[in-house]
């Protein structure tokens, strides 16, 4: 896999094939911000209150929609609206892993939806190729008036102590994804994945977005096997985007510190790529 992480988010959105990685990336430009806020809250106002609050700030909000217990049109309707207003984007991180015919059914049908309003979801490999085959033809379909704004992230790695999700398993999410560039618009990895991947099996235009999860400023680790990693850790090591959750909106003031956390990232995205990027 050829790295691309040096190029700034601009150069790289406007070169690459992805139509919404393009915007992700203009977006983290645009916006200065390379920030995921993880939304772990359970009820609506919860939810958007948080949204509302921290989405000038942030390049994606990212939920858990089926811990939300009053679930509703209120909580899809909200969603969108506060996307718009304080242009983010939206990651469902729903981690599929079933039969094609049942994730088709997860992502675009159901109580939750997920498809009307998730700009990105993400999915295991462990159920086969066939399951990122299944959720690209509900978001890249021709019948459908989002597409090319829905994308799927590979769960290439987990952050948890003892993840399974490693050699062999990413591997197969790296050459899955490659078979599906027009939907996949990267991975959630705990670093690049220069080292792991076949670099055969390559493309000139490959650049494939990396998200980082556990990302906290505090350096000790989580419970229930959590393991933190800092902004500039997790940058440098070569994330493209930083996703924390409770080290952020569990604080006493969020705002403030989702704004360390959009200007730490931020600063290391620089000193990776060299510097202040051309306007």
């Amino acid at each position: 896999m050829a790295s691309k992480s040096f190029l700034t988010y601009a150069a790289r959105a406007k070169q690459h094939p992805n139509p919404i990685a393009r915007r992700l990336l203009e977006l983290a430009e645009e916006k200065k911000s390379n920030v995921v806020v993880s939304a772990d809250l359970t009820t609506t106002k919860e939810l958007l209150y948080l949204a509302d609050r921290l989405g000038p700030y942030i390049a994606l909000f990212k939920t858990h929609i089926d811990i939300i217990s009053d679930f509703s049109n209120e909580t899809v309707e909200g969603l969108k609206s506060l996307s718009e207003k304080h242009n983010f984007l939206i990651f469902e991180d729903r981690k599929f892993v079933d039969i094609g015919h049942t994730v088709q059914m997860q992502y675009d049908g159901g109580a939750l939806r997920i498809s009307e309003w998730a700009h990105i979801v993400n999915a295991s490999i462990l159920a086969g190729d066939g399951i990122v085959e299944a959720l690209a033809s509900i978001g890249t379909a021709d019948t459908v008036e989002h597409k090319g704004q829905r994308g799927l992230l590979m769960l290439a790695h987990m952050t948890t102590k003892g993840s399974l999700a490693t050699g062999a398993y990413t591997q197969a999410s790296i050459e899955s994804a490659r078979l599906h560039k027009d939907f996949v618009v990267g991975f959630v990895a705990n670093h690049a994945l220069t080292e792991v991947a076949d670099p055969t099996t390559a493309t000139e235009d490959e650049d494939f977005v990396v998200f980082t999860t556990g990302v906290n400023r505090a350096t000790k680790d989580g419970p229930l096997g959590q393991q933190y990693q800092t902004p500039k850790k997790a940058i440098a090591r070569g994330a493209d985007f930083i996703i924390s959750g409770r080290g952020i909106y569990a604080t006493e003031n969020p705002i403030e510190t989702v704004q360390l956390y959009q200007k730490e990232g931020w600063e290391a995205y620089l000193d990776r790529v060299g510097g202040e990027p051309e306007a």
